[in-house]
């Protein structure tokens, strides 16, 4: 969920499986909620992400955890009987992020990886998410569908992807053209304009990295070629 963005996670009456890792994991007592601690392997497998674990709110019910929200959006795949419609991440996100930014709590509700949610924790929320894939073979563990869904809410904010993208530096008039005279004096060394009209083509040439959108460090590796073959020319006449 880090990945995406979100960073408040609850955790409803946590039940841990022995691993292991974690034999003995702690029991949780609905009474000190606040008094439970997750195992050590819980912060080892966030990998980067003990942030949201040690931030991470505990809780004995899914009626506190919903206290404050406005939409509490259930995640199944089962088909139930409830009236509500089932829809998509893709088809709920533009609700989910109109409330978000008019203030509203909004919550994800996700069942546990065996049984999933309830018929009766299904009902205390007010939204009903699902996510579509092949009837003939659809199965998604917990971690998956969480990433899935967070991964919609993430495509739809617009966040752009400059920090992905290496920073470029569009080549300047002088530099294309002096790349290009570059580029005439080594075709001339080796005698590529003996039965061709120079003059046509260099202009062709220039109009064409003009019209490239063309980089400077493209520059730099064209300018760097055209030296080492202007160096192997002259060691190969000496």
């Amino acid at each position: 969920m880090k990945t995406m963005g979100l960073h408040r996670l609850t955790i409803v009456a946590p039940n841990l499986m022995a691993t292991p890792m974690t034999e003995n994991p702690p029991v949780f007592d609905p009474e000190y909620p606040q008094s439970f601690k997750l195992p050590e392997e819980s912060f080892i497998l966030a990998s980067g992400a003990a942030d949201v674990l040690h931030n991470a709110e505990i809780v004995a019910t899914l009626d506190e955890a919903l206290a404050d929200t406005a939409i509490a959006c259930a995640l199944t795949s089962r088909r139930r009987e409830i009236t509500a419609p089932l829809q998509t991440p893709r088809d709920l996100v533009p609700e989910l992020l109109q409330a978000a930014q008019r203030g509203e709590q909004v919550a994800l509700v996700f069942g546990n990886e065996t049984f999933g949610l309830s018929i009766e924790e299904v009902r205390a929320c007010n939204r009903l998410m699902t996510i579509n894939g092949n009837p003939d073979y659809f199965s998604l563990n917990l971690a998956q569908a969480v990433q899935v869904v967070c991964y919609e809410i993430f495509s739809q904010t617009g966040s752009p992807m400059t920090h992905l993208q290496q920073e470029d530096h569009a080549a300047t008039h002088e530099q294309i053209k002096g790349m290009v005279a570059h580029m005439e004096s080594v075709m001339d060394d080796i005698g590529f304009f003996n039965r061709r009209n120079g003059e046509r083509l260099m202009r062709r040439m220039q109009s064409l990295f003009g019209r490239a959108n063309t980089q400077t460090e493209d520059i730099d590796i064209l300018r760097g070629f055209f030296n080492t073959l202007q160096q192997r020319l002259k060691d190969g006449q000496s």
